[in-house]
C-alpha cells in the first residue's frame, strides 16, 4: 500500500481515536534451509491480500520493510485491537492455517526460522507525526493526512 502523490509542505496524520500498530516479522536463521523458511515468507503476502480485499477486516494500511537476506517485517495499522485479534483467531481465514503450519515446521526445523510480533495501542493524543513533502506514509497512509499549519501542531 504505497501512495505516490506528494503532499507539498508539512502534513500530519489525521488520526481520530486510538491507533493500533502491529509489527510482525521473520528472521531466517539458516539460509541453507529454505524448506523451513520459504512457507513462512510466502504466508504474509497471502494474508495481506486477503485483508486488503475485505474492507471490514480492520486493516487500515501496511508497509513492508526488512534487511534482506535474513530479516523481513510488516508494519500494520488497524482499526482496533479487537479486529486484529479476531482476524488472528478466525479459523476460516489465512492466518490460522499459516500459524498451524509454522508450528508444525518449527518442531521439525530446529530454529531455522524465527518469527516475532508486537502490538501497540496508542491514544490519538499521544501520536506525533510529521511528513514534509511526502506521499501519505505510515499512519498518514492509514488515516489520511491534513496540513500542519503551525510549529508543534503534530502533537495532539
Amino acid at each position: 500500500m504505497g501512495a505516490t502523490t506528494v503532499h507539498a509542505g508539512r502534513t500530519t496524520a489525521d488520526v481520530q481515536g486510538d491507533v493500533v500498530v502491529f509489527l510482525i516479522g521473520m528472521r531466517i536463521n539458516r539460509l541453507s534451509a529454505p524448506r523451513s523458511w520459504v512457507p513462512v515468507f510466502r504466508a504474509m503476502p497471502r494474508m495481506l491480500r486477503e485483508l486488503a480485499r475485505d474492507e471490514d477486516s480492520g486493516l487500515l494500511g501496511y508497509r513492508l520493510t526488512g534487511l534482506p537476506p535474513r530479516e523481513f517485517a510488516v508494519t500494520q495499522y488497524w482499526e482496533s485491537r479487537e479486529k486484529l485479534y479476531a482476524y488472528a483467531a478466525d479459523a476460516e481465514r489465512e492466518h490460522r492455517p499459516a500459524w498451524a503450519e509454522f508450528n508444525r515446521r518449527a518442531r521439525n526445523g530446529a530454529g531455522h526460522v524465527g518469527i516475532w510480533h508486537e502490538t501497540y495501542v496508542v491514544p490519538a493524543e499521544r501520536c506525533d507525526t510529521l511528513y514534509s513533502d511526502m506521499p501519505a506514509y505510515g499512519l498518514g497512509a492509514a488515516h489520511g493526512v491534513r496540513p500542519l499549519t503551525k510549529r508543534g501542531a503534530a502533537r495532539r
